[in-house]
């Protein structure tokens, strides 16, 4: 990635456009951004706030770097907050996984964006897949990476069945199903299953996050995108060979890694994630209680606190 320019707003992205701007005012932010290109003509869509030591955000199926804006907050204070679009999502151009090496594909377009931005070394914090992402970039990488953080399970072990929702993305009902605008409703829906029924409950997730990731269903095809995706790391027996890491790529990572489950994450189980941050060498676990698959939409202000030390150093 060689080129920055400004991003533009067009006709047909106006709409996540608002959206975003909405989520962005509610939290008190007012990010940069980017699109960072490279000679193919590919470029991934970046947002940036705050300042201090940088992390780069890699989000995961549920929506694109804004739905870290929550955390953000927390961190923006003490850190450079580096928010990407993946591949395939809003403005950012999809990759085509299918003939390559995904590990080896997803950790060289995280050092080129380093690259873009002359960042020589990055703390990297992963959501759900995401997860597998920054713990790619580690593996691969480790002369690039501080420090790891993976919030909320993710594809990462074969212990893991994969979710229901992503084996119908899967399916040939997953090509309605992206092609389906979503509607607030069923936004709520689809969070009360991740975990996060007590907190739409209490008014702690607001709709402005909740009209996010309908936008993003009405007005982009980030989920065509995704199920592509999905089709590529998924077969009708589980995730393809490879995909996931082995204990001995897991005894090779040795930045040090935190973990930040919620007690009501369907994503695996506390007994999963502890065996395996232990397989690392500088692994650890944060449980929060009473939190889902997005625990930084439930409790921002632990899971903030929490990450600040592990990246400060207070790994134990």
């Amino acid at each position: 990635m060689a080129s920055t320019t400004t991003a533009a707003t067009n006709g047909r992205f106006a709409g996540i456009r608002r959206a975003e701007e909405m989520v962005w005012d509610h939290f008190g932010l007012k990010p940069s951004e980017k699109l960072l290109g490279n000679r193919d003509g590919r470029v991934v869509r970046v947002h940036e706030v705050g300042s201090g030591a940088p992390i780069l955000f890699v989000h995961g199926s549920g929506g694109s770097g804004v739905y870290w804006a929550p955390l953000v907050k927390e961190l923006a204070p003490h850190f450079r907050c580096i928010l990407i679009d993946r591949p395939g999502w809003t403005l950012s151009t999809p990759v085509d996984y299918s003939d390559a090496d995904f590990g080896a594909t997803v950790a060289t377009m995280q050092v080129d964006l380093l690259d873009s931005l002359e960042v020589s070394r990055a703390h990297v914090v992963g959501g759900s897949i995401g997860d597998v992402y920054a713990l790619r970039m580690a593996q691969n990488h480790p002369d690039r990476v501080h420090g790891v953080v993976l919030v909320g399970g993710g594809p990462l072990t074969n212990e893991i069945r994969p979710p229901t929702f992503i084996r119908l993305l899967r399916s040939p009902l997953g090509w309605i199903m992206v092609r389906v605008p979503q509607k607030p409703g069923m936004v709520r829906k689809q969070m009360e299953g991740l975990g996060h029924k007590s907190s739409l409950d209490q008014g702690l997730i607001p709709n402005e996050l909740i009209d996010l990731y309908s936008a993003t269903s009405r007005h982009t095809d980030a989920m065509r995108h995704e199920r592509d995706l999905v089709k590529r790391v998924l077969n009708r027996r589980g995730w393809v060979p490879g995909f996931t890491f082995s204990r001995a790529e897991l005894r090779d990572i040795s930045a040090p890694t935190l973990m930040i489950y919620g007690s009501d994450d369907p994503v695996g189980t506390v007994e999963i994630w502890t065996q395996f941050v232990q397989t690392m060498p500088s692994g650890t676990i944060h449980v929060v209680s009473d939190a889902g698959h997005l625990n930084w939409y439930d409790k921002p202000e632990e899971v903030g606190a929490r990450i600040g030390q592990h990246l400060n150093g207070g790994h134990a």
